[in-house]
Protein backbone atom coordinates (compact mmCIF):
# COMPACT_ATOMS: atom_id res chain seq x y z
CA UNK A 1 0.00 0.00 0.00
CA UNK A 2 1.39 3.67 -1.17
CA UNK A 3 1.96 5.88 1.53
CA UNK A 4 -0.46 8.53 2.58
CA UNK A 5 1.04 12.05 1.59
CA UNK A 6 0.38 15.47 1.95
CA UNK A 7 0.61 18.38 -1.34
CA UNK A 8 0.67 21.42 -0.84
CA UNK A 9 -0.70 23.62 -3.88
CA UNK A 10 0.06 27.21 -4.24
CA UNK A 11 -2.63 29.10 -6.28
CA UNK A 12 -3.99 32.08 -8.70
CA UNK A 13 -7.09 32.40 -9.85
CA UNK A 14 -9.59 35.62 -11.62
CA UNK A 15 -11.89 35.28 -8.80
CA UNK A 16 -14.67 36.81 -11.13
CA UNK A 17 -16.90 34.06 -12.38
CA UNK A 18 -16.48 32.21 -8.81
CA UNK A 19 -19.06 32.40 -6.14
CA UNK A 20 -15.59 31.82 -3.75
CA UNK A 21 -13.32 29.25 -2.78
CA UNK A 22 -15.74 27.07 -1.33
CA UNK A 23 -18.16 24.70 -2.88
CA UNK A 24 -21.77 26.53 -3.05
CA UNK A 25 -25.13 25.07 -4.97
CA UNK A 26 -25.44 28.28 -6.93
CA UNK A 27 -22.43 28.43 -8.85
CA UNK A 28 -18.73 28.00 -9.61
CA UNK A 29 -16.49 27.52 -7.08
CA UNK A 30 -12.01 27.44 -7.09
CA UNK A 31 -12.31 24.18 -4.29
CA UNK A 32 -14.74 22.37 -6.88
CA UNK A 33 -13.51 22.83 -9.91
CA UNK A 34 -10.09 21.85 -8.56
CA UNK A 35 -11.99 18.85 -6.69
CA UNK A 36 -13.18 17.72 -11.17
CA UNK A 37 -9.54 18.21 -11.23
CA UNK A 38 -8.11 16.20 -9.15
CA UNK A 39 -10.52 13.70 -9.56
CA UNK A 40 -9.60 13.04 -13.17
CA UNK A 41 -6.44 13.14 -12.81
CA UNK A 42 -5.89 10.54 -9.57
CA UNK A 43 -9.45 9.07 -9.79
CA UNK A 44 -10.91 9.72 -6.35
CA UNK A 45 -13.25 12.50 -5.23
CA UNK A 46 -10.56 15.19 -3.09
CA UNK A 47 -11.74 18.03 -1.55
CA UNK A 48 -8.96 20.05 -1.33
CA UNK A 49 -8.65 22.78 2.15
CA UNK A 50 -7.55 26.61 1.58
CA UNK A 51 -6.12 28.71 4.01
CA UNK A 52 -9.35 30.36 4.14
CA UNK A 53 -12.26 31.60 1.96
CA UNK A 54 -12.24 34.51 -0.22
CA UNK A 55 -15.40 35.92 -1.41
CA UNK A 56 -17.34 35.94 -4.30
CA UNK A 57 -15.77 37.61 -6.99
CA UNK A 58 -12.43 37.89 -4.88
CA UNK A 59 -8.64 37.35 -6.65
CA UNK A 60 -5.84 35.52 -5.56
CA UNK A 61 -2.13 35.43 -6.38
CA UNK A 62 -0.89 33.52 -3.87
CA UNK A 63 -3.68 31.32 -2.24
CA UNK A 64 -2.51 28.30 -0.86
CA UNK A 65 -4.27 24.90 -0.54
CA UNK A 66 -3.65 21.05 0.57
CA UNK A 67 -5.05 17.54 0.30
CA UNK A 68 -4.02 14.11 0.73
CA UNK A 69 -3.03 11.54 -1.55
CA UNK A 70 -1.94 7.56 -2.28
CA UNK A 71 -0.82 8.24 -5.97
CA UNK A 72 2.82 7.67 -6.71
CA UNK A 73 2.89 11.23 -8.94
CA UNK A 74 5.41 13.32 -8.48
CA UNK A 75 4.58 16.98 -7.16
CA UNK A 76 5.83 17.97 -10.27
CA UNK A 77 3.54 15.95 -12.20
CA UNK A 78 0.59 17.12 -10.34
CA UNK A 79 1.36 20.44 -11.07
CA UNK A 80 1.17 20.00 -14.98
CA UNK A 81 -1.44 17.93 -15.10
CA UNK A 82 -3.93 19.98 -12.92
CA UNK A 83 -2.94 23.33 -14.99
CA UNK A 84 -4.55 20.76 -18.14
CA UNK A 85 -7.27 20.37 -16.57
CA UNK A 86 -8.21 23.38 -14.73
CA UNK A 87 -9.89 26.30 -16.33
CA UNK A 88 -8.15 29.00 -17.75
CA UNK A 89 -8.82 31.81 -14.97
CA UNK A 90 -7.39 29.57 -12.24
CA UNK A 91 -3.49 28.24 -12.52
CA UNK A 92 -1.10 26.08 -10.18
CA UNK A 93 1.81 28.20 -9.51
CA UNK A 94 3.51 25.31 -7.29
CA UNK A 95 3.12 21.95 -6.22
CA UNK A 96 4.84 19.72 -3.97
CA UNK A 97 5.40 17.24 -1.11
CA UNK A 98 4.92 18.96 2.48
CA UNK A 99 5.38 17.86 6.22
CA UNK A 100 1.89 15.70 7.19
CA UNK A 101 0.90 17.62 9.89
CA UNK A 102 0.52 20.87 6.91
CA UNK A 103 -2.05 22.52 6.80
CA UNK A 104 -3.52 25.36 4.90
CA UNK A 105 -5.41 27.07 7.22
CA UNK A 106 -4.03 25.90 11.01
CA UNK A 107 -0.37 26.05 9.49
CA UNK A 108 -0.89 29.95 8.51
CA UNK A 109 0.77 32.43 10.97
CA UNK A 110 -0.83 35.28 8.86
CA UNK A 111 -1.85 36.49 5.28
CA UNK A 112 -1.67 39.46 3.33
CA UNK A 113 -4.27 41.43 1.02
CA UNK A 114 -3.89 43.76 -1.57
CA UNK A 115 -6.69 46.37 -2.74
CA UNK A 116 -6.58 48.21 -5.84
CA UNK A 117 -8.81 51.77 -6.52
CA UNK A 118 -8.45 53.14 -9.37
CA UNK A 119 -9.19 56.94 -10.03
CA UNK A 120 -9.04 57.34 -14.25
CA UNK A 121 -11.21 54.30 -15.97
CA UNK A 122 -9.06 51.29 -17.51
CA UNK A 123 -10.79 49.03 -19.81
CA UNK A 124 -8.16 45.96 -19.20
CA UNK A 125 -7.88 46.10 -15.11
CA UNK A 126 -11.98 47.09 -15.05
CA UNK A 127 -12.28 43.37 -13.26
CA UNK A 128 -9.53 43.79 -10.95
CA UNK A 129 -10.10 47.08 -9.39
CA UNK A 130 -13.12 49.47 -8.29
CA UNK A 131 -13.20 52.44 -10.21
CA UNK A 132 -13.59 55.44 -8.26
CA UNK A 133 -13.97 59.11 -9.64
CA UNK A 134 -14.26 61.23 -6.87
CA UNK A 135 -11.29 62.58 -5.42
CA UNK A 136 -9.83 61.22 -2.39
CA UNK A 137 -7.09 62.88 0.03
CA UNK A 138 -4.89 59.82 0.23
CA UNK A 139 -3.20 61.57 3.72
CA UNK A 140 -6.41 61.43 5.88
CA UNK A 141 -6.86 57.47 4.10
CA UNK A 142 -3.25 57.11 5.57
CA UNK A 143 -3.74 58.16 9.00
CA UNK A 144 -7.07 56.57 9.13
CA UNK A 145 -5.01 53.12 8.42
CA UNK A 146 -2.24 53.65 10.76
CA UNK A 147 -5.17 53.07 13.65
CA UNK A 148 -5.17 49.56 12.10
CA UNK A 149 -1.71 48.34 13.25
CA UNK A 150 -1.54 46.00 16.82
CA UNK A 151 -4.06 43.79 18.26
CA UNK A 152 -8.01 45.08 18.16
CA UNK A 153 -11.47 44.03 18.28
CA UNK A 154 -12.64 44.05 14.54
CA UNK A 155 -16.50 44.30 15.71
CA UNK A 156 -17.43 46.74 13.39
CA UNK A 157 -15.21 45.66 10.53
CA UNK A 158 -16.93 42.03 9.30
CA UNK A 159 -20.58 40.62 8.49
CA UNK A 160 -21.60 38.88 11.79
CA UNK A 161 -23.31 36.47 9.84
CA UNK A 162 -22.31 33.96 10.59
CA UNK A 163 -20.96 34.91 13.86
CA UNK A 164 -17.16 34.37 14.25
CA UNK A 165 -15.63 32.91 17.02
CA UNK A 166 -13.15 36.01 17.99
CA UNK A 167 -13.50 39.65 16.88
CA UNK A 168 -9.90 39.88 17.74
CA UNK A 169 -7.22 40.41 14.88
CA UNK A 170 -3.49 41.54 14.92
CA UNK A 171 -2.92 43.45 12.48
CA UNK A 172 1.01 42.97 11.15
CA UNK A 173 1.23 45.88 8.80
CA UNK A 174 -0.95 48.10 6.62
CA UNK A 175 0.00 50.76 4.09
CA UNK A 176 -1.13 52.82 1.08
CA UNK A 177 0.67 53.76 -2.31
CA UNK A 178 0.03 55.73 -5.32
CA UNK A 179 0.65 53.95 -8.20
CA UNK A 180 -0.03 56.32 -11.61
CA UNK A 181 -3.78 56.22 -11.38
CA UNK A 182 -4.24 53.75 -8.91
CA UNK A 183 -4.49 53.67 -5.09
CA UNK A 184 -3.09 50.51 -3.69
CA UNK A 185 -4.11 49.42 0.05
CA UNK A 186 -1.93 46.30 1.79
CA UNK A 187 -2.87 44.88 5.08
CA UNK A 188 -1.20 41.28 7.04
CA UNK A 189 -2.79 39.96 9.79
CA UNK A 190 -2.56 36.99 11.35
CA UNK A 191 -6.37 36.61 10.92
CA UNK A 192 -8.97 38.34 8.93
CA UNK A 193 -13.06 38.06 9.26
CA UNK A 194 -15.52 37.93 6.96
CA UNK A 195 -15.71 40.98 4.78
CA UNK A 196 -12.81 42.75 6.94
CA UNK A 197 -10.94 44.09 4.09
CA UNK A 198 -13.37 45.62 2.26
CA UNK A 199 -15.31 47.14 5.39
CA UNK A 200 -12.27 49.15 6.13
CA UNK A 201 -11.97 50.01 2.79
CA UNK A 202 -15.11 51.30 2.33
CA UNK A 203 -14.97 53.23 5.94
CA UNK A 204 -11.20 54.51 4.73
CA UNK A 205 -12.85 55.89 1.44
CA UNK A 206 -15.43 57.38 3.33
CA UNK A 207 -12.58 59.65 5.22
CA UNK A 208 -10.63 60.01 2.06
CA UNK A 209 -14.00 62.12 0.59
CA UNK A 210 -14.59 64.05 4.19
CA UNK A 211 -17.49 61.88 5.16
CA UNK A 212 -16.11 61.11 8.54
CA UNK A 213 -12.70 62.07 10.30
CA UNK A 214 -9.61 60.32 10.09
CA UNK A 215 -10.12 59.79 14.22
CA UNK A 216 -12.81 58.41 13.32
CA UNK A 217 -11.08 54.77 12.80
CA UNK A 218 -9.88 54.54 16.56
CA UNK A 219 -13.24 55.33 17.94
CA UNK A 220 -14.87 51.79 15.71
CA UNK A 221 -11.71 50.15 17.11
CA UNK A 222 -12.01 50.85 20.27
CA UNK A 223 -15.79 50.25 20.92
CA UNK A 224 -14.97 46.85 21.43
CA UNK A 225 -12.65 47.25 23.64
CA UNK A 226 -14.88 49.61 26.04
CA UNK A 227 -18.03 47.36 25.40
CA UNK A 228 -15.78 44.26 27.19
CA UNK A 229 -14.36 46.60 29.65
CA UNK A 230 -17.69 47.78 30.67
CA UNK A 231 -18.89 44.00 30.82
CA UNK A 232 -16.29 43.21 32.94
CA UNK A 233 -17.01 45.95 35.70
CA UNK A 234 -14.41 48.16 34.62
CA UNK A 235 -16.57 51.75 33.59
CA UNK A 236 -19.63 52.72 35.77
CA UNK A 237 -21.14 53.86 32.79
CA UNK A 238 -22.64 51.97 29.53
CA UNK A 239 -20.14 51.32 27.03
CA UNK A 240 -21.30 53.10 23.16
CA UNK A 241 -22.88 49.87 21.07
CA UNK A 242 -21.05 50.28 18.21
CA UNK A 243 -21.37 47.77 15.37
CA UNK A 244 -21.34 46.75 11.80
CA UNK A 245 -23.65 49.81 10.52
CA UNK A 246 -21.00 52.26 11.92
CA UNK A 247 -18.76 51.53 9.53
CA UNK A 248 -18.37 52.31 6.04
CA UNK A 249 -20.10 50.04 3.59
CA UNK A 250 -18.18 47.11 1.89
CA UNK A 251 -16.14 47.76 -0.82
CA UNK A 252 -16.50 45.95 -4.23
CA UNK A 253 -14.57 42.16 -4.26
CA UNK A 254 -13.16 43.26 -7.49
CA UNK A 255 -10.52 45.21 -5.82
CA UNK A 256 -9.59 42.41 -3.63
CA UNK A 257 -6.49 39.93 -3.84
CA UNK A 258 -5.14 37.61 -1.66
CA UNK A 259 -1.13 37.66 -2.10
CA UNK A 260 -0.07 35.48 -0.10
CA UNK A 261 -0.05 32.94 2.58
CA UNK A 262 2.82 32.37 5.28
CA UNK A 263 4.12 29.60 7.41
CA UNK A 264 6.82 29.25 10.29
CA UNK A 265 9.58 28.29 9.43
CA UNK A 266 9.02 24.32 9.61
CA UNK A 267 6.24 24.55 7.12
CA UNK A 268 7.11 27.43 5.01
CA UNK A 269 9.60 25.52 3.11
CA UNK A 270 8.82 23.22 0.29
CA UNK A 271 10.21 19.96 0.24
Amino acid sequence: MADRRTIRLDLEYDGTDFVGWQVQPNGRSIQGEISRALKRLLGDWIVPVGSGRTDSGTHAVGQVAHFHTESGHSAARIRQALNGLLPPDIAVTAAADVEADFHARYSAISKRYRYRIATAKSAVQRRQVWHFFRSLDLDAMRLGASALVGKHRFDAFCNHRPMPDSFICNVLECCWRQQGEELIFEIEANRFLRHMVRIIIGTLVEIGTGRRPARDMYRLLDAGESKRASLRGGETSPAPVIGRSDAGPTAPARGLCLLGVFYDSRHSNLR
